[in-house]
């Protein structure tokens, strides 16, 4: 079993804020006069109202002590109202940059397209049509270039083409000539056994 000192710590610790939003956070305050419970800014307005109420009844000491806690909790509300303005300022920063990061590639995406379409070089171009060696007939207009007339400086000449021998017709071992065996009986119309 635990001991009451040790669920009273653990109790107490609570209250303390471990990040998160601390603006919005509920919080339960044991002050002089008891429990005050809500945000920051609710603990801070509760006890300086308290404090004020001192003061009229001439009790400083307990408006000192009012005031305290309140400047407890305003401090706790500054922490954390710095934090998220830190937080904000980052992000605003990121943003900015991711923006003008964008904006650059944009920008050099636009210009790559501008100096695309000024630059024939690199505009997309037709596709050429080959007519084999009716294009280049005499009438046509047409020079006559090496790759056409099949000469040594064309594409041949970078990837030299093997040419096949001529086919010779397949010649075939002629047949023996079989004599026909004259049987015994002298037909000639039943084969002999070779022997």
């Amino acid at each position: 079993m635990r001991s009451s000192k040790s669920r009273s710590r653990a109790k107490n610790n609570r209250n303390r804020p471990s990040g998160g939003n601390v603006v919005n956070r509920v919080f339960d305050s044991s002050g002089p006069e008891g429990k005050v419970r809500g945000t920051p800014q609710q603990i801070i307005d509760k006890y300086n109202q308290l404090a004020r109420d001192a003061q009229l009844a001439n009790d400083r000491v307990a408006a000192e002590n009012f005031q305290q806690h309140a400047e407890h909790y305003l401090r706790l509300l500054s922490e954390a109202q710095r934090e998220m303005e830190a937080k904000r300022e980052e992000q605003e920063r990121q943003n900015r940059e991711r923006q003008a990061e964008r904006d650059r590639e944009r920008a050099e995406r636009q210009e790559r397209e501008a100096a695309r379409q000024s630059d024939p070089a690199e505009a997309p171009q037709p596709d050429v049509l080959d007519f084999g060696n009716e294009a280049a007939a005499p009438g046509s207009g047409l020079v006559e270039t090496p790759e056409n007339q099949g000469g040594e400086g064309g594409a041949e000449a970078a990837e030299p083409r093997k040419e096949k021998a001529p086919r010779r017709p397949r010649t075939r071992k002629p047949k023996a000539a079989a004599e026909p065996a004259k049987s015994p009986s002298g037909d000639g119309d039943a084969p002999e056994a070779a022997e």
